[in-house]
């Protein structure tokens, strides 16, 4: 082949993942963008493959991702470089895999070798403390409701399975020597996991809705873009426009009211200055307030979402290496009193296991403080989306430089706006509230160890074939 073809190939790939993977995707992309390199992966050397397929996811996550780690989210260089060029060389050596196997008559292994490798990584980072399930190619597809679905029994996993499954299969569809029998074979497995995957997906969204609801008001005061001291001009100017529009949205009959992360800074002595008239609001107008926050007790600092009237706090479990390294994380679960209302705070629901927890302790709803960085507003708010479609949990997440999104156990967002620290924005939405668990929920990742194990075993089978063909040629 000549070597023109397969540089095309890897640049052709590299822009279908800059474009299908990245903060704001195009559906189906990522779907596609693994074919180029698969449909001249055959005619290759393996070392050839393995440059392109480096290549290419290389220079794709580059492109979409370096500045937004680097800068925005102020990751330490050793860490962009780390999860950016670890991604290229697994999905490479996958692409290697399949290769592998498809060359020495594996048919079957080689489509489920590839998409296995890949959500084995995806897995095994998620299982990390650095970025949880940050990195899946899951959220790709964050439109595609029926899709979306395959969640509730696999977690994310299932999800990025699915979408490199299909260019595994036409890649080998299209290779030829490949007996007709085999490619029938493989694409009738193919078609009939894809069908099963939209029926279950349909029937998901056609059930009936559940009985209970509750109603849910987000709320992003205009705000200065540095954390204001509660006991501050600001901090009271703060709180006294948040009880004005708090009032408004229980006029309109919120039962719960969710503020952004980290709107406020506070000690012990100052706490007060926000927590009295929370408090006195929220008994006087029978709701909940939750309210993110800054708070430091005996000189440890946390990332708090406090609910009012109660007072109940909860620090955030995951911080953000580098941006949250003065705080200290949390280990407390907390639920709303006399509620099935679970806290929780931005990062945290980049974690599947947090939110599985919390429907296992009875939680059919997540309050959710957060904080984002304006160019992840999409990405980030549809994380916490699927996370809600995995347990079965509703999801009420109010970021300040985001986006309220306001989501069902199903993935519908009920309500969504962006936000920004120049304007005060809210939204108010009715959540149907489930109390039956999902799968992933009852049995956890399963899917994810059984996607290692199946690249353990194709490893095993490329390794062994060619130690038996070596064997044969001495």
């Amino acid at each position: 082949m000549k070597w023109w073809w397969a540089a095309g190939a890897a640049a052709a790939s590299a822009v279908l993942w800059r474009f299908g993977f990245g903060l704001n995707p195009v559906p189906g992309l990522a779907v596609l963008a693994p074919l180029p390199v698969l449909l001249v992966a055959p005619r290759l050397s393996a070392k050839a493959t393995f440059l392109i397929g480096f290549g290419s996811w290389l220079a794709g996550a580059l492109a979409s991702f370096w500045s937004y780690l680097v800068r925005t989210v102020e990751q330490p260089v050793p860490n962009a470089v780390a999860l950016i060029g670890i991604s290229a060389l697994v999905y490479a050596g996958a692409v290697v895999l399949w290769r592998a196997l498809l060359r020495r008559g594996h048919a079957m292994f080689a489509v489920l070798a590839l998409p296995a490798t890949w959500v084995a990584f995806e897995f095994l980072l998620a299982l990390t403390e650095l970025f949880g399930a940050w990195w899946s190619l899951a959220y790709t597809q964050a439109g595609v409701l029926p899709l979306l679905q395959t969640a509730s029994l696999t977690g994310p996993w299932g999800i990025s399975f699915l979408i490199l499954l299909v260019p595994a299969v036409i890649g080998l569809i299209a290779t030829s020597g490949i007996p007709r029998r085999q490619r029938i074979r493989v694409g009738a497995a193919a078609a009939v996991v894809l069908t099963a995957t939209c029926a279950f997906g349909v029937w998901q969204l056609a059930a009936p809705q559940p009985g209970k609801s509750v109603r849910v008001g987000l709320l992003a005061v205009s705000q200065p873009p540095e954390y204001v001291a509660v006991d501050s001009a600001a901090g009271r100017d703060m709180i006294s426009r948040v009880g004005s529009e708090i009032e408004r949205l229980a006029d309109q009959g919120a039962q719960v009211v969710v503020l952004p992360e980290k709107a406020w800074r506070a000690d012990e002595s100052s706490l007060p200055v926000l927590g009295a008239p929370l408090t006195e609001l929220a008994t006087r107008r029978g709701i909940h307030i939750v309210a993110g926050l800054i708070l430091t007790r005996d000189g440890h600092s946390v990332n708090a979402a406090i609910d009012y009237p109660s007072g109940v706090e909860y620090a955030k479990h995951y911080l953000i290496t580098g941006l949250e390294d003065d705080l200290e994380p949390g280990t407390e679960w907390q639920r709303v009193p006399g509620e099935p209302w679970a806290l929780a705070v931005c990062f945290d629901l980049d974690r599947p296991a947090l939110v599985r927890e919390n429907a296992r302790r009875g939680a059919t709803l997540m309050l959710v403080p957060a904080l984002d960085f304006t160019v992840d507003a999409w990405l980030h708010s549809r994380m916490a989306v699927l996370r809600g479609i995995e347990s079965g949990v509703a999801v009420a997440r109010a970021p300040q430089l985001g986006e309220h999104v306001a989501s069902d156990a199903r993935g519908r967002i009920h309500a969504a706006a962006a936000t920004d620290i120049g304007v005060t924005r809210s939204v108010l939405a009715t959540l149907p509230l489930t109390e039956s668990r999902t799968v992933y929920a009852r049995f956890g990742d399963w899917f994810g160890w059984l996607c290692v194990a199946l690249c353990a075993a194709a490893l095993l089978v490329a390794v062994t074939g060619r130690i038996r063909r070596s064997g044969a040629r001495d």
